[in-house]
């Protein structure tokens, strides 16, 4: 038997080591006129030394910067180490590449300060006030506009529009048109399609649509122009950047701007409560982009034949060469125009639309505008570390990592191992780094929390991040042999997604929204540049047609690993009930004959 305490005692020895203390103690009371009145005390401003200012904002500031260097470093550290430890390689440019990761922290620390403190308010101020002031067709349509404006806005899509340097324009032409000539419309295009999204995805939270048949609907034309595609020579080199572009679009910047608007506006009409309402912009966000791409690449095909698009590349490589550039058109000077022209047209817009649409006035106005400020400032920082740092020390390892297993130009030594080790190590080295990458996504953790509690612990917080990361990591690694074995992307998609469709069939609601989101929250503005700079070094290297195609299959892995732990933790669940039903029937005889 416990010993019992009473409350009264255990109050009171809580508090006998407390001193209490008077505010009049603390502060003086005002004094009083001829009249009675209380007379204002004066408040002396404060005055701080630059060592104490700092020491004020320094645990703030160090925890974020923290947080950045956590996503940053060892991704850069594990590079570094496999090119000096396994290919024996010393790492070019290092100091250069040194420089520019810390940019690219930097960079990311105002801008995702800037982003909570200036956009996320303004959205979430639309998000809130919109359905109450315009009727629906005014707020799917703005959402439309959102969509395209983020998208602009996201750091990832300057290292897709980068990547049209790498491209042979007389081994795939159409998809170096597509990055150089069209570059401009590939983007715009793909910020339609995920405005798209984000309206299919409002009238989800509105009229509680299921997502099952959406992902079908979304699948089934982009399935069946893949397929097509690949019939067509020229159109089989542009589908690893269709696939790919579904990747790029879901980051820090897309997915909680345009979900805080499609949440707001169900909430607003009173359909908000659903734990599921949240899921579903990620998934269409990630599909609908794919649908944009391919689309676009028929229309080049149309339009432009190969031997012009070979003819304007050449003259535009001859014209170049004799005109000096303008400061805004090489670097950094592009970069940081590039930076300013992704964020401000986007506040404009939101604050367009907070003043004529809304007619409220913005609280915290100052705060804001200083968000906005950090936002311009880190995504123009970034933009420079992604050139200099992350972009450098991606192709650098990519092109390195075939010197494992075949001779390459760039390693006079190559190839370092014979040819059954070497591809082992190759293959081994895209694994450690999808499942590296990803098991330090911090929106990892947070979809993780999420889906702990929607499924009443079922399925663990801990058990969805490994599940993500390992099929990551396989995605990653058979993207990665793609290039090797001059493997067809069309050949792993279809099956891949076939098998997807075949477990969403058969898997409960809430395992679906969590799987196929999941492979959105994986692609972040570190992951996703290393990542592509990689595969577009390694093709070059393997002198495979193009580099894309590993981003997409990184996609698909964790849709497929999470549905599977999905089912098998119901299994688990449904064997623990029947256990739990048969016990009291193995228990009765023996209590029986306890009686007797």
């Amino acid at each position: 038997m416990p010993e019992s305490f009473r409350f009264s005692d255990v109050q009171r020895a809580y508090y006998s080591d407390h001193i209490e203390v008077s505010l009049n103690d603390v502060v003086p009371l005002p004094g009083r006129d001829a009249e009675g009145r209380p007379i204002p005390v004066p408040v002396e401003p404060v005055s701080l030394t630059t060592a104490e200012k700092v020491g004020v904002i320094w645990p703030y500031v160090s925890v974020r910067f923290m947080d950045q260097v956590r996503s940053v470093v060892p991704l850069a550290v594990y590079l570094a180490l496999f090119q000096l430890l396994i290919l024996n390689q010393v790492v070019e440019d290092s100091w250069l590449i040194t420089g520019g990761l810390f940019a690219v922290i930097v960079g990311l620390l105002f801008f995702m300060e800037g982003l909570n403190k200036g956009l996320m308010p303004l959205g979430e101020l639309i998000g809130s006030g919109l359905p109450r002031r315009s009727p629906l067709p005014v707020v799917l349509f703005i959402t439309m506009l959102l969509g395209i404006g983020v998208t602009f806005a996201e750091p990832a899509i300057g290292a897709l529009q980068a990547a049209g340097s790498n491209v042979s324009v007389e081994r795939a032409p159409y998809l170096y048109a597509m990055l150089n000539d069209f570059s401009g419309t590939l983007v715009l295009v793909v910020g339609a399609s995920v405005g798209l999204a984000a309206v299919l995805g409002t009238l989800r939270f509105l009229y509680g649509w299921s997502l099952k048949p959406l992902i079908y609907m979304a699948l089934a034309p982009v399935l069946a122009l893949t397929i097509y595609a690949s019939t067509d020579a020229d159109l089989t080199a542009t589908l690893g950047l269709a696939w790919d572009a579904g990747a790029v679009t879901t980051g820090p910047v897309t997915v909680p701007l345009v979900l805080s608007l499609g949440i707001g506006i169900a909430a607003a009409a009173g359909k908000g409560e659903s734990g599921l309402s949240g899921f579903g912009i990620v998934t269409m966000a990630s599909l609908f982009p794919i649908l944009g791409v391919l689309l676009l690449s028929f229309y080049v095909s149309a339009t432009v034949s190969p031997d012009e698009i070979m003819a304007a590349a050449a003259a535009a490589a001859n014209s170049t060469g004799d005109v000096a550039l303008a400061w805004y058109e090489r670097s950094p000077g592009l970069e940081i125009v590039m930076g300013v022209q992704a964020i401000l047209p986007l506040v404009i817009f939101l604050f367009l639309v907070q003043r004529l649409v809304l007619r409220e006035p913005l609280a915290h106005i100052g705060e804001v505008l200083y968000g906005i400020v950090l936002t311009i400032i880190g995504m123009c920082i970034f933009n420079i570390g992604l050139t200099y740092g992350l972009s450098q020390l991606g192709t650098n390892a990519g092109s390195l990592v075939p010197s494992a297993f075949m001779a390459i130009g760039a390693v006079k030594e190559s190839p370092m191992y014979v040819y059954a080790v070497g591809l082992t190590i190759a293959i081994a080295f895209a694994w450690f780094l999808g499942f590296g990458a990803t098991i330090a996504e911090p929106a990892l953790n947070a979809l993780g929390a999420t889906a702990e509690e929607l499924t009443n612990g079922v399925f663990k917080k801990k058990t969805l991040i490994y599940a993500v990361s390992v099929g990551v990591a396989f995605g990653i690694s058979i993207g990665l042999c793609k290039l090797i074995f001059d493997w067809q992307l069309v050949y792993m998609i279809v099956p891949g997604y076939a098998v997807a469709i075949v477990l969403t069939v058969i898997s409960d609601e809430t395992f679906v929204n969590v799987a196929w989101d999941s492979a959105g929250v994986t692609t972040g503005p570190v992951t996703v540049p290393l990542v592509l700079a990689m595969g577009l070094g390694f093709g070059n290297a393997t002198d495979a047609v193009e580099g894309f195609g590993i981003l997409c299959m990184a996609s698909i892995g964790p849709i497929i690993t999470v549905m599977l732990t999905g089912l098998w933790s119901r299994y688990q669940v449904h064997r623990e009930r029947q256990a739990a039903l048969k016990a009291p029937a193995t228990a009765a005889p023996a209590e029986a004959e306890g009686v007797v």
